[in-house]
């Protein structure tokens, strides 16, 4: 394991916690990229493989070349994790914004693209964070209603929209008497 992929580990599994299952920070230790160079400010952000572009700027006249860089199109943006149930704030690429649309979100995004395509350190401790919360609520029990409970359930909310509607109705007519009697007194 090259430095950065030992530096990188070591981080999510100081901001993850030590609480995450084993076999989920070994699958991290194989899938963690082994990327030697990074763009700085693309680890602390999702990139979605964009980094910085290299070129030459040509002149029109002369077509004299210089050589010039383009940088990734980077936005700070507020993303909602339905995971945690709160945004997270982090600094995206507009090409990772059309990704995690198409993902379905940011929770989405993460939890599909591979250990290896993510490249970034905050990308790989969002998804780490995810995948335990994934693991902590595969593990929770889940309630269902028995049949005449769900019922009974229904049928409640059924009374509460008949007597809604009879309230409307009561009160359209009540107004109707009450345009009558202004204007019948005019």
């Amino acid at each position: 394991m090259a430095f950065r992929s030992r530096e990188i580990y070591n981080k999510i599994a100081r901001k993850v916690g030590g609480s995450v299952p084993p076999d989920v920070m070994d699958s991290v230790k194989k899938l963690v990229p082994n990327n030697k160079l990074v763009m700085g400010r693309a680890k602390r952000g999702i990139f979605a493989g964009r980094h910085i572009q290299f070129g030459n700027k040509v002149s029109e006249d002369g077509g004299n070349k210089s050589r010039r860089t383009w940088k990734p199109n980077v936005q700070e943006k507020r993303l909602f994790s339905y995971i945690h149930d709160r945004h997270i704030r982090v600094k995206v690429t507009t090409h990772a914004l059309r990704c995690i649309d198409k993902a379905g979100g940011i929770d989405e995004y993460l939890l599909k693209t591979p250990y290896h395509k993510m490249g970034t350190e905050l990308g790989l401790v969002w998804k780490a964070r995810i995948e335990k919360m994934y693991e902590q609520l595969g593990k929770m029990e889940v309630g269902f209603f028995s049949p005449e409970e769900e019922a009974k359930i229904e049928k409640g909310f059924e009374e509460i929209a008949a007597a809604k509607k009879e309230f409307q109705r009561e009160a359209r007519k009540a107004m109707a008497k009450q345009r009558q009697m202004e204007g019948g007194g005019a």
